[in-house]
């Protein structure tokens, strides 16, 4: 991928908006509060701060690059565009019958999640397609228009159409597409067979629900955006991060926003993945935490484990299959809402609760004296001496730490006869041990063992709470690079462009079609090459197969990655050894005498990812300045205790800290418990271990 010469990085959270700017490997970044009614002001305000800095002109910026969590929070609060729903007659409640699975098994009162689209929002027409695309029954055009008037009356703003089969065979969806253009040209259009052409009707058609859902609303704000960047002078491309891990054109982000929704926390995967070839590290915990929610993911061989499908929106503690599915390239990770804003009370049995509501910005945690009255774990943390009241953000924002004692004590320490600093205590424990529960469900739904992995922290809050999630999880090493409370905006200037196109086509390994598979994944590659096109014209482009293969009668699949020369010559042979080989290996042995069969196939093209150069580790030196000391709760100690507080940029290489100590920069704040201790390393991260 070219590197341009200046470029700016933009995350758009639920509390902060992270602005980095990068020259010529140079970085200048800033966190202002997210601005929810018009959010690109908060984009221009970042942007001027950095451009300052950097004693630079907004004018002279290359190439901006931009995730948000605009797409997600819309689809959270059901606050998305009016929209129907047009699917196969006899299929209305498919998005409402769910696949029938109870995700909590022994609860006697559970209730499942409500559709995203009333039933009165949901439309059929007479036509049925088989799963070979054989037309049983053809979709009458004069039905299309009656429809289409329907619509028109009705006042919608955005259209999903799903038929039952329509990813082998899009015809029907392609008229109901061009009668739609013709008789109601304003409304917005979003076909199940170019958003997500894969089998399973559920998934399938709930995703293209999603994405007519917030259409809308993301091609509002996109325009908005780029209008408000001319304005201020700036022509460069802008580039928007998508789910998967990659960059796509402003242009490809509007028409499919649902590929946005986890386009934050993968630009924090991204970020972990780069910071895990410097160090040569295969197996490591990204642990990204802001100020609505914490997301961890597993990189293995230094690249972020990826999914096919994932929920929004859980609606049942963050249980999967409580949510909303999502059918598009993600990557994977377990989101839960333990961020700095993440509100706490005590529930009917007297037991402190942490999440998922959050301050957000406005108001804020009550110590932003903005007229919040409820805790939050930030001003849990200010009451156990982890922040400095007066360099909160690097002095940006004045914290009020007798507002939090008093939001602790209505919530928490009146009912539960605590003071201030035992509420703050519990507080901080519960949503610590939230986030290890999480981190060792995951671990173990992947066959893991994290006590093999090295922890990498950023965002604004993970650093604070990070050395205490690994001495819960028994992970010996932490690393917290250079910018960390920035970390998904520095991941957005590493991250590739690339889209990956996706498609099922159902075979049997003993009817296996070598031709036909050549021409499919031929026709894949050039279909996501296209793409990446749109983003960069001169860029080598790396092409990576997959397809997603089960014995015949299994209900899911497993990836079965191939390499060009196996995908350009494909055979029958070479499929069945490495799809036995991949199931050997998850589950332990083969089965033997059973037909094999491939549901989906996949090209994801990309440009290369950067190059970096790996960094010999220091683990000791002399200690560092200490600039002063305060009063910190050590929460394994469950005390407070005399610590340290040393200036990160002060730090020279290799000059050491001991816990425990507050190493502070602007954007977080590294909290090291008495039990560890941590080395500057030539690059300028932090490396925290565990005192021998």
């Amino acid at each position: 991928m070219k590197t341009s010469t200046t470029r700016l990085g933009v995350d758009i959270g639920g509390t902060f908006t992270d602005v980095v700017l990068e020259i010529d490997q140079k970085q200048y970044s800033t966190k202002v509060l997210t601005t929810y009614a018009a959010p690109e002001n908060a984009i221009i305000d970042g942007m001027q701060q950095v451009c300052d800095k950097a004693g630079i002109k907004p004018s002279q910026i290359d190439q901006i690059i931009h995730g948000t969590t605009l797409a997600t929070n819309a689809l959270i609060e059901r606050d998305g565009a009016k929209t129907a729903f047009i699917t196969t007659e006899g299929f209305r409640d498919v998005i409402e019958m769910r696949t029938e699975s109870r995700f909590e098994q022994y609860d006697l009162n559970l209730s499942l999640p409500q559709p995203l689209l009333p039933r009165q929002q949901r439309y059929t027409l007479k036509e049925r397609l088989g799963a070979d695309g054989e037309i049983f029954i053809p979709l009458e055009r004069s039905d299309v228009v009656a429809l289409a008037g329907q619509i028109k009356q009705a006042g919608y703003e955005s259209v999903a159409v799903g038929f039952l089969h329509s990813y082998i065979n899009d015809a029907h969806e392609q008229l109901v597409r061009d009668v739609f253009s013709e008789i109601i040209p304003n409304v917005m259009m979003s076909l199940s067979s170019e958003v997500s052409p894969q089998m399973r009707e559920y998934e399938r058609f709930n995703t293209v629900v999603a994405n007519a859902y917030i259409k809308p609303l993301m091609k509002s704000y996109l325009s908005r955006l780029e209008g408000q960047l001319r304005s201020e002078g700036i022509g460069c491309s802008i580039f928007l991060m998508h789910s998967g891990g990659g960059i796509i054109s402003i242009e490809s982000a509007a028409e499919f926003p649902v590929r946005l929704v986890e386009s934050g926390p993968a630009g924090g995967a991204v970020f972990a993945a780069t910071i895990a070839a410097k160090y040569g590290l295969n197996k490591v915990l990204s642990f990204d935490m802001g100020g609505t929610t914490a997301k961890i993911c597993l990189i293995n061989n230094q690249t972020p484990k990826t999914s096919r499908v994932f929920e929004v929106a859980r609606t049942y503690r963050f249980k999967k299959g409580s949510g909303m599915p999502i059918s598009i390239p993600v990557i994977d990770m377990v989101e839960i809402g333990a961020g700095g804003g993440s509100l706490a009370q005590v529930d009917s049995m007297r037991q402190i609760r942490v999440g998922p509501e959050s301050a957000s910005s406005e108001p804020g945690p009550a110590c932003y004296g903005r007229g919040g009255k409820r805790p939050a774990v930030t001003d849990a943390d200010l009451v156990l001496g982890k922040l400095d009241p007066n360099n909160f953000a690097g002095g940006t924002i004045k914290l009020y730490p007798d507002s939090s004692k008093e939001a602790l004590l209505d919530a928490l320490g009146n009912t539960l006869d605590m003071d201030a600093v035992t509420s703050a205590y519990g507080l901080v424990e519960v949503v610590d041990e939230n986030m290890a529960n999480a981190a060792r469900v995951h671990a173990v739904e992947n066959g893991e063992d994290l006590a093999d992995y090295t922890m990498i922290a950023f965002g604004g809050a993970a650093p604070l709470h990070a050395g205490r999630l690994c001495e819960k999880l028994g992970v010996d090493r932490l690393l917290v690079p250079t910018g960390a409370g920035v970390g998904s905006a520095i991941g957005f200037l590493r991250a590739p462009f690339s889209f990956e196109a996706n498609r099922t086509v159902y075979m049997k390994l003993s009817e296996f079609d070598p031709s036909a598979v050549k021409n499919l994944l031929s026709e894949l590659e050039s279909e996501a090459t296209k793409f990446v096109r749109t983003c960069d014209e001169a860029s080598e482009i790396i092409p990576e197969f997959k397809v997603y293969m089960r014995y015949t009668g299994q209900g899911w699949e497993i990836p079965v990655v191939l390499t060009k020369h196996q995908a350009s010559a494909p055979d029958k042979e070479t499929f069945q050894k490495l799809f036995e080989e991949d199931y050997a290996s998850l589950f332990g042995r083969v089965v033997d005498g059973m037909d094999i069969e491939i549901t989906v196939w996949a090209v994801n093209s990309t440009t290369p990812s950067e190059k970096v150069a790996e960094v010999e580790r220091i683990t000791s030196g002399k200690a560092a300045k200490i600039e002063s000391t305060r009063s910190m709760f050590d929460l394994a100690l469950g005390e407070s205790v005399p610590a340290s507080v040393v200036l990160r940029k002060e730090m020279k290489i290799g000059e050491m800290v001991e816990g425990p100590s507050a190493i502070t920069e602007d954007e977080t704040t590294i909290i090291l418990p008495t039990s560890r201790r941590a080395v500057k390393q030539p690059d300028g991260c932090i490396d925290v271990f565990t005192k021998q």
